[in-house]
């Protein structure tokens, strides 16, 4: 007779059902364990750590059985060691129900109802049930697969409630999971706390010094969703600006959020507290980083960077120092939101919607510019320097603007500048302007708006479509920047609480595409 255990694995940020098949008879000579199912390593090795898991958790293990493991469906690739727990239990299952000789001591009460559970966790040596990563979409994998429980490390635990419909059960250990299994009513399923605080902000904006300029421009992106290039010398306050930038971002929604943390339960980068990311991601990786763990990729797929900063923000400083083939990775997630990574495994889209900041120098020594110090660099320097910056890549930031250096006297000034609650009011605002007006649509901020999407909401009387002409031509823009100006110019709007952007708006966007000249050379 065989046992069956349901499963889960994940294929990309999503997850599947697998059925853990296990075949135990006895056998005249030394028994075997054997997975079968296109099992990775880690897959391969849960034989070492159940036998020692059952063996140290008192279970019957005997010798002469011949076990066959067999992971379904079998024509895709299982991955982890999440399988453990379930191999262990339905191995014990089928030796109980299949094996005549189990002496008294270890005969066990064999659970029934098994079709409404999920089992995921890894098990150590001694019976104990670890973490796993990527549990939250094998929960909705579970949920979707018809699964009324799921059974979990109590690390796991908190991924798995943040799912309706499923009921939640936290085992310490191998015995405790076969108890609950037994009497499932004795054993308080799992709940998330009822009020889980936000995490305190660790900066503000009101610690920043001056640059009014670039703080108006930071609340116009964030307003927006807009992507933004600063440049300026070093200890202007680039750095500053943009980790500051996720404390006037407006909270995730529901949605947002479960598709966020599915990407970073699968890395492994999920809070443990809360289940669900509850702010924005931000993500600033250092310029040494390789095309994979800026897009994604690998061995086995999982997302980069970028994915990991959906529906947050991507920090790069330091612009020009990233390898050129890696920045112009970039050009296509920036424009769709997604990105496809292909192998000859096979190919995995992982969503990537997210905010692009970056920070730069003027020029290779920094100091082009400053009063204070001279520049050492040639002016074939300075060119060479700023190519590695192409004009495509240029041409997909909405603002781009030049962060002078702070004046020294304003450092022992008290705070003169809005804190970052105020100005999140103001681009909540503005955000729940943009809800109501594209509800039905699937656009959620301005710069998500496509060319044919911004004429409908976006309309310009003659004299402003002349000045954006005229603007475009004057600056030599694309017609790709000439949509950003006009998206930038919506949001510009929105901020001041009017219908339709003005020419003053208009104007103010055109302003924030200004230096971008300076940089083209």
């Amino acid at each position: 007779m065989i046992t069956r255990l349901h499963s889960a694995a994940v294929e990309g940020i999503n997850g599947y059902e697998v059925q853990v098949e296990v075949d135990a008879r006895p056998v005249e000579d030394v028994g075997r364990i054997t997975v079968v199912g296109l099992p990775d390593a880690a897959v391969r090795e849960s034989v070492q750590r159940v036998t020692a898991a059952l063996t140290n958790s008192s279970f019957f293990r005997p010798g002469d059985v011949m076990v066959t493991v067999n992971l379904a469906p079998a024509d895709t690739r299982k991955q982890g060691p999440g399988f453990d727990l379930p191999i262990a239990l339905a191995l014990e299952m089928a030796i109980q129900t299949n094996y005549r000789d189990v002496p008294d001591a270890f005969k066990r009460r064999v659970p029934t109802g098994l079709d409404a559970w999920c089992f995921v966790g890894e098990l150590a040596l001694d019976g104990v049930v670890r973490g796993v990563r990527g549990v939250l979409p094998l929960a909705v994998a579970a949920r979707d697969a018809g699964r009324s429980c799921i059974m979990v490390s109590p690390e796991n635990a908190a991924e798995a409630a943040v799912v309706d419909g499923l009921t939640v059960y936290a085992v310490e250990n191998l015995r405790e999971a076969w108890d609950v299994l037994v009497n499932p009513a004795k054993f308080e399923p799992y709940r998330l706390p009822a009020d889980m605080p936000p995490l305190p902000a660790e900066v503000d904006f009101d610690e920043v010094k001056g640059q009014p300029y670039a703080r108006r421009a930071m609340e116009i992106a964030a307003a927006g969703g807009h992507n933004l290039l600063m440049c300026g010398s070093p200890g202007s306050g680039k750095s500053m600006l943009a980790c500051r930038m996720p404390t006037i971002l407006p909270p995730l929604s529901q949605e947002e959020a479960l598709e966020a943390s599915k990407i970073h339960s699968v890395c492994g980068q999920l809070p443990r507290v809360g289940g669900l990311l509850s702010y924005r991601p931000f993500r600033s990786p250092h310029h040494t980083i390789s095309d994979v763990g800026l897009m994604g990729g690998g061995t086995n797929i999982t997302p980069g960077e970028i994915s990991l900063a959906h529906h947050g923000v991507l920090f790069l400083d330091e612009l020009p120092e990233f390898s050129r083939r890696t920045l112009e990775t970039l050009r296509q997630p920036l424009e769709s939101g997604r990105v496809t990574i292909s192998r000859a495994n096979g190919s995995m889209d992982f969503p990537c919607a997210f905010m692009f900041l970056a920070a730069m120098n003027p020029c290779p020594c920094g100091y082009l510019g400053d009063p204070r110090h001279r520049c050492r660099c040639s002016p074939a320097d300075v060119a060479r320097y700023r190519k590695k910056i192409s004009g495509p890549l240029l041409d997909r930031f909405d603002l781009v603007i030049e962060v002078p250096p702070v004046d020294p006297a304003s450092l022992l000034s008290k705070p003169d500048g809005e804190s970052s609650a105020a100005i999140r009011a103001r681009v909540m605002e503005a955000r729940a302007r943009q809800a109501a007006r594209y509800a039905g649509t699937g656009v959620s901020c301005n710069a998500r708006l496509s060319s044919k999407m911004l004429r409908k909401f976006c309309p310009l009387t003659p004299s402003q479509q002349q000045m954006l002409l005229d603007a475009v031509a004057q600056l030599g823009l694309s017609a790709r920047a000439f949509d950003r100006i006009l998206r930038v110019a919506r949001t510009i709007a929105d901020l001041a609480g009017c219908e339709q952007p003005t020419d003053a708006h208009l104007f103010e966007a055109i302003q924030f595409r200004q230096f971008e000249t300076q940089l083209r050379g």
